[in-house]
């Protein structure tokens, strides 16, 4: 999913800070969410996660991903 439906998921389970981070490594900022896929997580889903420990790793739109 991408990134900005990723997060609204995560808000609406009740934690409203999360964090994302570039999955190729190059440090890019996700400025426009939308723009962004979501190719994995910490912790993984079904896991139980407070304020701050979720972060989503992504990719921009048609990057390819190792993960």
């Amino acid at each position: 999913m991408n990134l900005q439906v990723a997060q609204d998921t995560i808000q609406a389970a009740g934690v409203f800070f999360s964090r994302s981070d570039d999955a190729t490594g190059a440090g890019r900022r996700q400025v426009l969410d939308s723009n962004w896929i979501v190719v994995g997580q910490t912790p993984p889903a079904g896991a139980d996660v407070g304020e701050g420990e979720a972060v989503l790793s992504a990719v921009k739109i048609g990057e390819r991903s190792t993960c």
